[in-house]
Formats: C-alpha cells, sequence, structure tokens
C-alpha cells in the first residue's frame, strides 16, 4: 500500500509581498526532556536498537521499532524510518525525519514533531497583505493526532476552523475577539486568544483564518493573526505582547510541538497474537491502540526494561543491585520481576523501607508492659477530662444559644407570628453550625451583596439547595426590631412576585434570614449595563407589570397593608427567568386596617424618597407609589434617579422626566431601543402613568392597584411607530441623593460573554460573522 505524509503551509502574495514556508525548511530548534513516569520503557536498557544499528540522530534517541536510515532495516517498517538529514547550508547538526516532518522526541506512545501555523496580516485600511494556511496529512501512516493537543487562535478580530478526517470527519472553530490591548488578561480566556480541544483519532486536518473587520480597529496593536494545533502543555499566552510579536509565528514553531499517537499494524493484540509478524517479546505485554484505527503497542512487566520489541525481550531490573538505592533496610533478595525484604535474626518487621523495616527485639517485658499500663492510664484519664470538657462547653454553648435567641428577639418573633394567627412553626428554625456550614465560615467569596441592614452571603444547604442568607450587622433594639420585622411580614406574605422566606437562626451573635437565592442579580444592574440584552422594551414592561402587581398585593391583599418605604431598582431580583421579585422588607411597616397612613421616622432611598413623606414623616401607601414611579422612569430611560455627574437640569430623574414631558421633550431622553420597539400609545401612557405617579401630592397619585391594572393593558399593545411627542402639565420634585445600595445582590450578574467557541459539524463562511440576540423570557 502506498503511504504518504504530506505537511504544508499555503501562502498566498498580496500587494507584492510574498514568503514561502514549508515544514521541512523551517529552521527550529526545540530542547525536549523524556518523560519517564515508569521504569518499563523502551529508552531504557542496553539493547533499545537493532545490532549494527544507528542510535543517535542529533540529540535524538532512536528505539526500535523505530529506526534511523532510510532502506536501513534498522526500523520494523517503512513509518517508522528515521531519515537523519544532514543537508543544512550552513552546516548544522543532524536532524531526524519521517515523511518530511521533524521529530523532536520518541516515547512508549507518542511522538513530538514539529508545527505548522496558518497566519493572515492586514494593513491599517483592512486590506490583506499576508496569508497562509496550514495543513497536515498523516492518512495511511501509522500515526494520529493525540488528543493532548489543542487548536489555539491568536487575535482581536478573528475566527479559525478546523477541519480534520481520519475515522471520522471533525470541524471545530474559536472565536476570538478585543477591541483595545489593556483587555487582554495574560492567559488564554477567548479575549485575544481562544483554544479549544480536540477528539483523539484523527490523522488529517487544515487550518482556515477569517476576520470580523479585518483588523480595521484593532491592527495598531493586533496586525496579524495565528491559529495552530499544539501540545496544550507546551503554549502559555503571553497577553498583549503576543499580539504585536513579530516574531511569534517562529518561536512558537520553534518551542510548541504536535504530538503525534503511534502503533504497529492494524490488528488489535488478540489478532496480532495469531499473526506471524507478532512483536512483543518475553517479559512484555500488549496493549491495543485507543486511536480507532487498530494497532497495537508492547510493554516491559513490572519489574523488567529494556525493549519489548527486540528479542529476547524485557529483561530483569535487579532492585538489589544497589545498597544506597535498596527498597530494603537489611537485607534485599532479587527475585524475576520483584524483590523480597527480610529481617536479620534479632529484629522483626517487614523489612521495607517503605514499611515497618526492620525494628530490634527488646528482651526486657517487664518494662515495657509498666510503661504499656502508664500509657493506657494516662490516656484514661486524658479520655475523661475531654469528656467532662466538652460536656461543660456543650452546656455552655446551649446557655449562650438561649442567650443570642432572647437577644435577638426570639420572644418578640414568637409573640408576633402567634397574633398574625402564625406561628414558630410556620418559618425553619435554622441552627448556627447549619448555616456556617452551608456559607462556608461565612468566606468572603459567597457575599453576594451588602446594605444597610447587613451583608447577604449565598449559601448551599444539605439537601444541595441555593438560598441566600442575610446576616445583619450587630444592632441595637430599634435594628432588632426591623429584623423581626421582615421576618413577620414576609411570614405573611405569598406572591410569586415577592422573595420567600425560607427561615431564620437567632442562635448566633447576630440574627439570620435564610429566603430563596433569586440568581440573576437586581434590576438596577441590568438597566445600567447596556451589554445586556435582553432587556427588550417588551421585557421592561413585562418586569414594571410584575413588580406594580406584587406592591399592589402587599398594598389590598396581604393580611395586613404592607408598605415597603424602599422601592427602588436594586430591590427588584430577577430570578433564572428573569421574573421580577420584590426583595428587602427591612424598612416596611404593617399599617393597621383602620389607618391610611403612619408616622415614621422618615426612611428610604434619595433619590426615589416620596417628597410629601420627606417634609411630614407621614408615610402611606402612596409613598410607594412615588418610588415605583422613578423606577418606571429609569426603565424608559435607563438613567440612574440621581447623579451628581449629570447638568443642574438632569441631575434629579424625576424632577427631569416631568420637565421633559411638559416641553414635548419626552423622545429626546428615553433610551434609543425603547422608542425602537415601544409602540406610540406604549410610550405615550407609560410616560403619563410615571408623571402621574411623581405628582408632588400624595392624593393625586394613583394608587398601586391601578398602576398594576394600566401597565397589563399597556403590555397589549402591538402597533408600532417610530417617533411620538406627547404633552403634559408641569409637575416638580424636591431635592434627593441616590444611595445605589441593597441589602440584597449588588453584584451585577450576566450570562454574556465577549466570546465563546463554536464546535460541530457544520460549514462555516469565515469571511462573515453573525451573532444572535439574547432573549430568555
Amino acid at each position: 500500500m502506498q503511504r504518504t505524509v504530506f505537511v504544508s503551509v499555503a501562502c498566498f502574495c498580496v500587494c507584492g509581498l510574498a514568503l514561502t514556508i514549508s515544514a521541512a525548511q523551517t529552521n527550529t530548534t526545540t530542547t525536549t526532556t523524556t518523560n519517564n513516569n515508569s521504569a518499563n520503557t523502551i529508552t531504557k536498557g542496553a539493547n533499545i536498537t537493532k545490532p549494527g544499528c544507528q542510535r543517535q540522530c542529533g540529540n535524538l534517541t532512536v528505539p526500535y521499532p523505530f529506526g534511523v536510515g532510510l532502506g536501513s532495516g534498522c526500523a520494523i517498517g517503512k513509518w517508522f524510518e528515521i531519515n537523519c538529514s544532514t543537508s543544512f547550508n550552513p552546516p548544522k547538526p543532524p536532524k531526524p525525519f519521517i515523511g518530511g516532518i521533524q521529530i523532536y522526541e520518541i516515547s512508549d506512545n507518542q511522538l513530538r514533531v514539529s508545527n505548522v501555523i496558518a497566519k493572515k496580516c492586514y494593513n491599517e485600511s483592512g486590506g490583506l497583505i499576508h496569508e497562509n494556511h496550514a495543513w497536515t496529512n498523516l492518512e495511511t501512516t501509522p500515526y494520529s493526532f493525540s488528543e493532548l493537543n489543542k487548536f489555539t487562535v491568536i487575535g482581536c478580530d478573528d475566527v479559525a476552523v478546523l477541519t480534520g478526517s481520519g475515522g471520522r470527519s471533525f470541524t471545530s472553530g474559536c472565536l476570538s475577539v478585543c477591541s483595545k490591548a489593556e483587555d487582554v488578561p495574560g492567559y488564554c480566556s477567548g479575549i485575544g486568544c481562544c483554544q479549544t480541544p480536540i477528539p483523539r483519532g484523527f490523522s488529517y486536518y487544515y487550518t482556515s483564518l477569517g476576520s470580523v473587520n479585518n483588523h480595521k480597529n484593532v491592527s495598531s496593536f493586533n496586525p496579524c493573526s495565528y491559529a495552530f494545533l499544539g501540545e496544550q502543555d507546551r503554549f502559555v499566552f503571553r497577553g498583549a505582547s503576543d499580539l504585536s510579536d513579530p516574531d511569534f509565528m517562529q518561536r512558537t514553531t520553534a518551542t510548541v510541538p504536535i504530538l503525534l499517537d503511534w502503533a504497529i499494524g492494524n490488528l488489535s493484540c488478540s489478532a496480532a497474537q495469531k499473526a506471524n509478524d507478532y512483536s512483543c517479546q518475553q517479559n512484555s505485554y500488549c496493549v491495543d491502540s485507543e486511536t480507532g484505527f487498530g494497532g497495537y503497542r508492547c510493554n516491559c512487566n513490572q519489574g523488567y526494561e529494556g525493549n519489548p520489541y527486540l528479542d529476547p525481550g524485557c529483561q530483569d531490573i535487579d532492585e538489589c543491585a544497589d545498597p544506597n538505592n535498596s527498597p530494603c533496610e537489611k537485607i534485599c533478595l532479587n527475585t524475576p520481576g520483584s524483590y523480597n525484604c527480610s529481617c536479620p535474626k534479632g529484629y522483626y518487621g517487614d523489612g521495607r523501607k517503605a514499611g515497618r523495616g526492620c525494628i530490634a527485639k527488646n528482651k526486657e517485658f517487664p518494662v515495657i508492659k509498666l510503661f504499656l499500663g502508664l500509657g493506657f492510664g494516662f490516656l484514661s484519664l486524658l479520655l475523661g477530662i475531654t469528656w467532662l470538657y466538652f460536656g461543660i462547653t456543650k452546656r455552655k454553648l446551649i446557655r449562650l444559644r438561649e442567650k443570642f435567641f432572647q437577644q435577638n428577639g426570639g420572644l418578640l418573633l414568637k409573640q408576633q407570628l402567634s397574633s398574625n394567627e402564625g406561628g414558630v412553626e410556620s418559618t425553619t428554625v435554622f441552627t448556627a453550625e447549619e448555616l456556617e456550614k452551608a456559607t462556608n465560615n461565612y468566606a468572603d467569596d459567597r457575599i453576594i451583596g451588602k446594605g444597610g441592614y447587613g451583608t447577604v452571603y449565598k449559601g448551599i444547604l444539605p439537601n444541595k439547595r441555593i438560598v441566600a442568607i442575610k446576616k445583619s450587622r450587630i444592632m441595637d433594639e430599634s435594628q432588632i426590631e426591623q429584623f423581626i420585622n421582615e421576618i413577620v411580614i414576609l411570614t405573611q406574605v405569598n406572591h410569586r412576585n415577592v422573595v420567600k422566606v425560607l427561615g431564620c437562626c437567632l442562635e448566633a451573635e447576630v440574627p439570620l434570614l435564610v429566603y430563596e437565592f433569586v440568581s440573576s442579580g437586581t434590576l438596577f444592574h441590568h438597566i445600567q449595563h447596556s451589554a445586556v440584552t435582553w432587556l427588550s422594551w417588551d421585557n421592561r414592561l413585562r418586569i414594571a407589570a410584575e413588580a406594580a402587581g406584587a406592591l399592589s398585593y402587599l398594598h389590598s391583599a396581604a393580611s395586613k397593608p404592607i408598605i415597603h418605604r424602599d422601592v427602588k431598582s436594586a430591590n427588584i431580583l430577577l430570578d433564572e427567568y428573569y421574573t421580577a421579585k420584590i426583595s428587602d422588607f427591612g424598612a416596611s411597616r404593617l399599617v393597621p386596617l383602620d389607618q391610611t397612613q403612619v408616622t415614621t421616622l422618615v426612611q428610604g432611598t434619595l433619590g426615589y424618597l416620596d417628597p410629601e413623606y420627606l417634609h411630614t414623616s407621614q408615610l402611606t401607601e402612596k409613598s410607594d407609589v412615588y418610588s415605583f414611579g422613578v423606577v418606571l422612569a429609569e426603565l424608559l430611560t435607563g438613567k440612574r434617579p440621581l447623579c451628581m455627574e449629570r447638568s443642574q437640569e438632569e441631575r434629579n430623574l424625576a424632577t427631569y422626566f416631568v420637565m421633559s414631558v411638559k416641553e414635548n421633550r419626552l423622545f429626546q431622553i428615553l433610551e434609543p431601543r425603547v422608542v425602537r420597539e415601544g409602540t406610540l400609545e406604549q410610550l405615550q401612557e407609560t410616560a403619563e402613568l410615571v408623571r402621574r405617579c411623581l405628582y408632588l401630592n400624595g392624593a393625586d397619585r394613583p394608587t398601586m392597584m391601578e398602576v398594576a391594572m394600566e401597565l397589563e393593558g399597556l403590555r397589549k399593545f402591538t402597533l408600532r411607530h417610530p417617533w411620538a411627542h406627547s404633552h403634559g402639565h408641569e409637575e416638580s420634585t424636591g431635592f434627593m441623593k441616590e444611595n445605589e445600595s441593597s441589602d440584597l445582590y449588588t453584584v451585577p450578574l450576566s450570562p454574556y460573554s465577549d466570546t465563546a467557541p463554536l464546535s460541530g459539524q457544520y460549514s462555516l463562511d469565515t469571511t462573515q460573522i453573525m451573532f444572535a440576540a439574547n432573549n430568555p423570557r
């Protein structure tokens, strides 16, 4: 059968620049070290080559079944013959080749060989000035590409495709993008460098490169892009310096080899043992190749070394030959494939250095018994003292926990839950140990939020349920009342758009609250991070309607009306389905059924705070309506409620929004996506609803039930219109200052990344890249 190996790098000439490279002509110098994980290797022992055959080619030791010399008979077959080339000008040390591929290292099952790299370079205007593709063909040979290689793409505006074949077809790709050199980390993460693994068992690959925008925006620091297959442990990405290094290709070719798996023939071990040319000699065993092409290899048995392919096979290792390295402490006896250790007279033990060794016998047994008796007596005394100590400590701990339970409002919690037709049984009471274990002892990497009332940790309960655990700050009596207030409120609330309380722990130094984990962060962070493409107008309107429905439930459907008192986008959480959930009830108040308002110390977040409540200290349901109106304005404009960096006119969003509606400038302040996607009727009606919510006089504002009904009605509009102007009457708001902190999730969570690998069997046009928009609903 005719067998061929072909390695090439195809080059093109663009704008008068021409370059030609071939794997056989590339001048590379690679220093390698044989990794001998076992003594049973074909490079150990005296007989590693056939008698009379050359042992070395340059720095490479060539063991049988490989052999130096084409047609010399020193190898097991044609594709194991090493061409030891000396044809270099100027003269250089000899270099080994097989079929035009330079060999760096030979091991029991793999070869390290020279690499080829695909490359594309552009000028500042995006013109292509150099291009080459890279491929390696090992079909019909005993070699295939190892899965320890990785496909790597280097560049800031590039996508590369690797197409392979052999026992099966394979296509994989990698996308690497970035906008500036400072964004590129010092490791391969998909930003400037993208890597993807390859499967085992294909013998041909072809690499091609494409660019999203011909490097027009990145040519100042990244004029060229590269793609190559290479041993994953040998390549280290150096960050932005690699993007502009003119010697990157030469350096990588010289230092990053390709790993090839090799095997003998195409028969399995069971079939090869029945054939006349079975290659495994005495004291060796056969190993089937895992490449999928068939074939086998030979290994020496444990305790033997040498070349298993050469007669008389592997030779016994005399473990006892060197007394300094003997595995035995005293007496060592070598046996075929193993050894025995023993102890001389007067000693006992297994004799092994790694075991018990040899211990001298002591004839004074009464002394030993005396010491043993004293030792057991002391041990018993120690165990008794320890038991007593832990018993006293446990009782102290129980009393301390009872003290903390009362100190943290346990009796108050029982009283309030009972008075609200509930009981302690309606809330799970967690132990301090359970919550310490769930949060890894309140580790910093488990913190998911900080706020005025405490810190929130992500916890994992023994049943694998993920929860959020609020650890309150060290508080005085008034803060304890706020904490108990939140538990009482959340115990009574049963609504899909309100965060559900799961339990509490009052036996720790500071009280803890356990509630459902809401995974996708706060509405505030999704509004302020424009890269989050899912926040369409439909999603904004849906989230607003869900939040309004929850507040309407709190105001009118709960057993006792509840005023949240701190409505803001940072207290509206989004779960894995991006469903809105109202959170943070630490500042909330229950309203007696016979009252419509409560006089309290002013609390809340400036920028959302009701001016009427600020001036009168009279808290009503309309205070929540005002705060919700600010949230609606945030959703429409994408602006923060209070920003000192904006101009005086624009500093307060509520005032600025009302004035813009009055002066027919509504569509100048709306977020472009909202204008583009919302219908004329929806935008006008929503802006009017915001204006009504922001009335200075609370009596003029709609109720939350009316707000929720209007928002649900607005979601039914489908007719779209690109631009509209609306008129309204004058309304103004007072001075405020924003504090965007929440007792819940303040860390922005986004499921999106700048780059992602592409993998599968497909056809890809590398001159065009299509990016799909994400919509979670």
